[in-house]
């Protein structure tokens, strides 16, 4: 969908299309006001934010490719009553921007997460992913086990589909390399409208966000970047090795990684349950905010 898009607006629009990143001061004080704040970590300046009681049990939430950790605003207003939620963009996304190493390898990823909790003295956390964020959340638990109490899976990535090979990057089309130079609104739109089960629950406010963070300053070079080096391990191995229990959270109408991929994780996931939600999209935390947030709650609990 993005090329596609992106193939259009090349073809119509020319040189007046081209999309410069927004300043930086700007984007943080819309998007990165209190309780935001900006952790160096490993390297990287982290825009995280850490609400709820400090003294509760930990929730580290991870989002998705092209995303940003706003995409947990509704879940985060009703979990920070009763624990600690730390969120964060992840390296190469929103208002973290580019990661200095270059590295946006899953291995980078299991070692910032760690290096987060090491620093906001987190020895145990409760990990919860989402799409790319759930492929991290597993392969941390995998990695770390002394360190994630519970994990929770929404519409997690991971397992090979067409064009995503087991040891082999993906071709990234000069097309999509385009998208540093020409992302008009409309193609924005366009590559969003299938992570909802239906496109008319994206307000103009969802839409607004999505557009102004991917023009963050470095970020579509870096969510290019983290296309081309993204190598696919066969999760088995390292499923099976996760003893926390888990909770599978899928939408039935996940355009994008349908719920039919559960049945990998079920297999080789030793303690798993799926609960599916009729009529959710991909974007189920945003779209389906108040049923999806109230199955994780009844996962903590038990």
């Amino acid at each position: 969908m993005l090329a596609a898009g992106l193939l259009l607006a090349a073809l119509l629009g020319g040189g007046w299309l081209w999309t410069p990143d927004l300043d930086r001061a700007t984007l943080e004080a819309k998007y990165a006001a209190p309780p935001s704040e900006f952790i160096e970590v490993a390297g990287v300046r982290l825009h995280v934010r850490d609400t709820g009681p400090k003294d509760a049990p930990a929730l580290l939430l991870l989002h998705g490719f092209g995303s940003s950790l706003q995409t947990w605003d509704a879940w985060a207003q009703v979990l920070q009553a009763d624990h600690r939620v730390v969120r964060f963009d992840l390296p190469g996304a929103a208002l973290t921007g580019a990661d200095p190493t270059g590295n946006y390898s899953d291995e980078r990823g299991v070692q910032i997460i760690a290096a987060l909790m090491d620093r906001l003295g987190l020895q145990r956390a409760t990990v919860v992913g989402h799409s790319m964020g759930g492929r991290l959340a597993w392969r941390f638990a995998a990695e770390q086990p002394q360190r994630v109490d519970k994990l929770v899976l929404v519409a997690p990535d991971g397992y090979a589909s067409p064009g995503f090979e087991y040891g082999k990057a993906p071709e990234v089309t000069p097309l999509v390399r385009l998208m540093q130079y020409v992302l008009p609104r409309a193609v924005v739109a366009m590559s969003l409208k299938p992570a909802y089960a239906d496109p008319r629950n994206m307000s103009e406010a969802d839409l607004d966000r999505y557009d102004d963070l991917m023009r963050a300053p470095g970020v579509r070079t870096a969510l290019i970047a983290r296309m081309q080096q993204l190598v696919l391990q066969d999760p088995a191995p390292f499923l099976r090795r996760i003893a926390a229990p888990t909770l599978l959270l899928w939408g039935s109408k996940d355009a994008m990684i349908p719920v039919a991929n559960a049945q990998d994780y079920l297999r080789d996931l030793p303690h798993a349950r799926l609960v599916t939600l009729p009529g959710a999209g991909h974007l189920l935390q945003e779209e389906s905010a108040a049923v999806s947030v109230a199955a994780v709650q009844a996962f903590l609990a038990g």
